[in-house]
């Protein structure tokens, strides 16, 4: 799969919205979080990653202040309040959708929309302002009179966000929002989380969907067994497990033989006149095999980077054979 050029992290200097240090919970003798450190830029969409069980959802519970972190946790600060010390003003400046839909399929989506007005101790005529905007925002308008139980999956998680919106939150936690969402209703959804940052929110993302993480995430965090496997770009992740290469391809058997001959780590094929060389992905290992081949007096035709993508990295963080690469040990966290 050929990689994408790495981007610079979006904020990666902006004070950060949630910082975490050394996260811990249990439910009797069975720990969930180990310890754990996240720290999310303001402005920027963190996703975290994990096989069922890893406590993603248990970290969004907590720093939304649902549930209580253990006594021994280090310190939690979110939207620049403690945990510990004022929850209120934590309540107060975010939003979160859970992986079960708050909507109410009973009442129309505006009174879904007025109810959280309501919720939120807006007057009747800002909270009319807010829900029209809102529904028209998120292209609910013509649907605002229906039983929100005709909604299809899309439209009740447009809403479901919708209401998150209603109290103007800075930082929003999404727990696996597209779940059970078909492919453009997935894309949708994605549109309307990309915009959510360009107005400056702060998105916690976690997700089944690896794909997701990659189209959206600045930064990605791979959690196991409660703690943080490894965390970075989705660039610099796809770096620490094994499989890159470097593919060149030749249209001239002369130049292939040569450049065979000048690469000689490289794996031949012969009838595609191409040569594939391990490789990370990095500017560094890519220039070294360029700058063998102006030496050689060689030019290949075509060239493309190959990495690892997410699933590889999934698979190799959360392996329960004990068998993760030494590469990928030395980058954990």
């Amino acid at each position: 799969m050929p990689a994408t050029v790495m981007n610079t992290t979006r904020n990666a200097t902006a004070a950060p919205a949630v910082s975490v240090t050394g996260l811990r919970k249990s439910y009797g003798d069975k720990t969930v979080l180990d310890g754990i450190d996240l720290h999310i830029p303001a402005g920027s969409i963190f996703a975290l990653l994990g096989p069922n069980g890893a406590g993603k959802t248990t970290t969004v519970q907590i720093l939304s202040t649902l549930v209580s972190a253990d006594a021994d946790s280090g310190r939690v600060r979110v939207a620049g309040h403690d945990l510990a010390t004022d929850p209120q003003a934590i309540r107060a400046a975010i939003g979160v959708t859970g992986q079960f839909s708050a909507v109410d399929g009973l009442i129309t989506g505006e009174e879904n929309m007025l109810l959280m007005a309501d919720l939120h101790h807006l007057s009747k005529k800002e909270g009319r302002r807010v829900a029209a905007e809102l529904l028209e925002r998120f292209d609910l308008t013509d649907a605002a009179k229906k039983p929100a139980s005709t909604y299809s999956g899309g439209m009740k998680r447009r809403l479901d966000i919708a209401m998150t919106l209603v109290g103007d939150p800075r930082i929003i936690f999404l727990d696996e929002p597209t779940t059970g969402l078909d492919p453009r209703s997935r894309h949708t959804m994605w549109g309307i989380i990309r915009e959510l940052v360009r107005d400056g929110v702060t998105v916690l993302l976690t997700t089944q969907y690896l794909e997701e993480a990659d189209e959206l995430a600045d930064r990605i965090a791979v959690l196991n067994n409660g703690r943080i496997a490894a965390e970075g770009t989705a660039e610099e992740l796809k770096r620490i497990v094994p499989g890159g290469h470097v593919r060149l391809r030749f249209t001239d058997p002369d130049a292939y033989r040569s450049a065979a001959s000048a690469l000689q780590v490289a794996t031949r094929d012969d009838e595609a006149l191409s040569l594939s060389i391990p490789s990370d992905g990095s500017q560094r290992e890519l220039r070294a095999i360029l700058d063998r081949l102006d030496a050689a007096g060689i030019e290949a035709d075509e060239l493309t980077v190959h990495t690892p993508d997410l699933d590889d990295v999934f698979f190799a963080l959360t392996d329960t054979t004990g068998t993760v690469p030494a590469q990928t040990q030395e980058n954990a966290r």
